[in-house]
């Protein structure tokens, strides 16, 4: 006895969950024109990202000097350094002002990067700007 070879199509259908996945997956991959409003979100987000990449740069690297001179302060790490508890404390305080300093700038920082970074993109600004809103 023979046995006949049938095709047989089997079909499925995804959930709308799943429909809403595989076209937010397939959108990432498509090749998107970039509008004007897009773009003017772009350029705004990236004079903010700048400003907050120094200033955050700077506070951690405050933090952590100040973080030495307190350890230089509060612990016996002068003496494992070969200095006197005394050279150890004026040392420590320094280490932590100049780190105390550096956290206080941070701020500052972030407004004068802030500052030169708009003006230095705000002609490109007002240019997207004025297309979009004739």
């Amino acid at each position: 006895m023979e046995s006949k070879n049938t095709d047989i199509d089997f079909k499925y259908t995804y959930s709308a969950k799943e429909q809403d996945e595989i076209k937010r997956i397939r959108q990432k991959y498509m090749v998107q024109e970039e509008d004007g409003m897009t773009r003017l979100r772009k350029l705004d987000a990236k004079v903010n990202s700048k400003a907050t990449m120094m200033s955050l740069v700077l506070g951690i690297i405050g933090a952590l000097v100040m973080g030495t001179g307190m350890s230089l302060i509060m612990t016996d790490l002068s003496e494992i350094f070969g200095m006197t508890v005394m050279e150890g404390m004026l040392i420590g305080v320094v280490v932590g002002l100049i780190g105390m300093t550096l956290v206080a700038l941070a701020y500052p920082i972030y407004k004068k990067v802030l500052k030169s970074q708009r003006e230095k993109i705000a002609p490109e600004i007002f240019r997207l700007s004025e297309e979009l809103l004739k």
